[in-house]
């Protein structure tokens, strides 16, 4: 089922042409967006990084505009196997990507969280940190749980009190499953709604800049 889903690279928009060697930070936008939609974050990152910012490979029901990762109208609607299935396209077309970046790193928002932190389980030594935002982790177990909870990678988790998007069961879930299988930090930004703040961005910054120290002193 898997291999039918494929992400156009063609639609994948770079912050640097030339970025052969450079730190790769990954942005996987929500649902009904598209890869423009995260891509405007750029200025608000650190310097010194490659961005791409990837375009996912489903189309919502109409009359939604964007793409989708995975379908969450439904029987089926978030389910995990579909959040798999969009994580294991997602690392066929980073395989392709990223074979000269020293280390990759995430940033998904709402859907886009959601398969950063399954990508991450499905191949825990393929990244150096997720950023997830307004998501959530899937349920049920995978192969790689068990060493994620043994590299322990670090994870920021940032979300909204005012948040009504996400099913209150699944922050639940992912609020005891993260710190099992991280290096967990993030918060909770008061009043926020379904969105991404300044003071967030602000955060995810002093996260990111971590994150490429690390690399730096391997």
């Amino acid at each position: 089922m898997s291999e039918n889903l494929t992400i156009d690279d063609s639609a994948t928009r770079w912050s640097h042409l030339e970025r052969e060697r450079m730190p790769l930070l990954v942005l996987l936008h929500g649902y009904g967006a598209d890869e423009h939609d995260l891509f405007g974050l750029v200025p608000h990152l650190p310097k010194d990084i490659a961005v791409a910012s990837v375009a996912a490979p489903l189309a919502p029901p109409w009359p939604m505009p964007g793409r989708s990762w995975y379908a969450i109208e439904g029987l089926d609607g978030r389910s995990p196997e579909a959040v798999t299935v969009a994580a294991e396209a997602f690392l066929r077309w980073l395989d392709d990507v990223a074979r000269d970046a020293p280390s990759v790193a995430l940033l998904g928002f709402s859907q886009g969280a959601a398969v950063s932190l399954q990508a991450l389980r499905l191949a825990p030594d393929h990244f150096g940190a997720v950023v997830a935002l307004s998501g959530y982790a899937a349920s049920g177990e995978l192969p790689g749980d068990e060493t994620l909870a043994e590299l322990r990678p670090p994870v920021f988790w940032g979300r909204g009190t005012h948040d009504d998007v996400i099913p209150p069961a699944l922050v639940d879930h992912t609020a005891q499953w993260l710190p099992a299988h991280s290096d967990l930090s993030g918060r909770v930004y008061t009043g926020l709604t379904h969105s991404i703040s300044e003071e967030e961005l602000a955060d995810v910054h002093r996260f990111l800049t971590k994150w490429i120290e690390g690399i730096a002193k391997e």
